[in-house]
């Protein structure tokens, strides 16, 4: 079951950032699953254990489509703003659903 629609993430060295439009769930439950499942699959990889998030998180409601694609856009230049990558598709850890 589909939880949510993921417009774009990009994971940094030190945070994530996620725009994506719920459907029938909550955004405090879809990341607490992200986060649960994420710790649960880092601290295996890493053989050690306890908490791998901080409890909060910080969330913005985006209500007009220039908003969104303004959102998107600053999610996606992340990695080149931090000096990670030239281009944001050069990055490992950016993801947006494919377009055409």
């Amino acid at each position: 079951m589909k939880r949510c629609w993921i417009h774009c993430a990009v994971v940094m060295p030190d945070h994530v950032h996620l725009l994506a439009t719920p459907y029938d769930e909550t955004i405090l439950r879809i990341v607490s699953s992200i986060k649960g499942a994420s710790a649960y699959k880092v601290n295996r990889l890493l053989d050690r254990q306890g908490p791998l998030w901080q409890q909060e998180s910080f969330d913005r409601i985006v209500r007009r489509d220039e908003d969104l694609n303004a959102k998107a856009d600053y999610i996606l230049r992340n990695p080149v703003r931090a000096g990670l990558s030239h281009s944001c598709e050069d990055y490992p850890w950016f993801w947006r659903p494919a377009t055409g």
